[in-house]
């Protein structure tokens, strides 16, 4: 989402009470809201409204901890804010997949229309802190994060939805397996440069997921559309790993 963050003089310290405030005024309404209409509109118990605030409770404690240390706004930014309406619309599916009997047609095209406007947001963040000269290096991994979440909750759903087999939570756990194999090969934590065939294969996924969660979509396409994804997803993994391994065998300048 971002890039680095810009030293200027109008950064001031970034307190755990102003985040909290973020995380409550800014988004404890609207995912009060959200989770509210999930509940009513998919029959779904109070304990789903429950389990949705704890999450939440969960992010905002991980947000304070790994906050910024500086910020040129008061408390997370005006585009880490919006990341923060992301999540309030992300957060709420997760429970969902403990109720398999809730994935109705109305219950998946309300699925689907949480999940769209998340992905529609997802550029915006990103404006924002370009805008308002805010990126910094938080923000890209608060949206990251929020990404891969996303992604590994539509294919948990897909596969409880029946459409898809088990395999198909692949899809959201790839990033999670790359990360953990870093601790055992350390070249993966190197850096990778920016890429825009990552960022497409992120979209592709997405918009996979969402085709197999149509109540429209057969079961045959569903699986077709989860090939893919996977596909391109491997392919784009394998991509990115040949790079690390290449660039960590190659010696660097003050070595030769």
């Amino acid at each position: 989402m971002t890039l680095a963050a810009h030293n200027t003089p109008h950064r001031r310290s970034t307190s755990p009470r102003l985040l909290i405030i973020d995380f409550v005024l800014t988004g404890g309404t609207l995912l009060t809201a959200v989770a509210m209409s999930t509940k009513w509109i998919l029959h779904l118990p109070v304990i789903y409204v429950l389990a949705t605030f704890a999450l939440y409770t969960a992010m905002t404690v991980v947000v304070v901890v790994a906050r910024p240390s500086v910020s040129r706004g008061i408390g997370i930014g005006p585009a880490n804010r919006i990341t923060l309406g992301r999540a309030t619309l992300t957060l709420p599916l997760a429970p969902i997949v403990l109720y398999p009997l809730a994935l109705t047609p109305t219950g998946l095209w309300w699925i689907i229309s949480l999940a769209s406007a998340v992905m529609i947001l997802d550029g915006l963040d990103g404006w924002t802190a370009r805008r308002t000269e805010t990126s910094t290096p938080f923000g890209a991994r608060f949206d990251m994060e929020l990404d891969t979440i996303l992604m590994l909750i539509l294919s948990l759903l897909v596969w409880r939805s029946a459409k898809v087999g088990s395999w198909v939570v692949m899809i959201g756990v790839m990033r999670y397996l790359f990360v953990g194999s870093a601790y055992v090969w350390p070249w993966l934590h190197t850096e990778l440069p920016p890429s825009i065939r990552r960022k497409t294969v992120c979209v592709v996924q997405d918009v996979a997921l969402l085709v197999c969660l149509g109540p429209i979509v057969p079961s045959s396409l569903a699986v077709l559309a989860a090939t893919t994804g996977l596909s391109t997803l491997v392919y784009s993994f394998g991509v990115d790993v040949r790079w690390l391994y290449t660039h960590s065998r190659t010696p660097s300048p003050r070595e030769t």
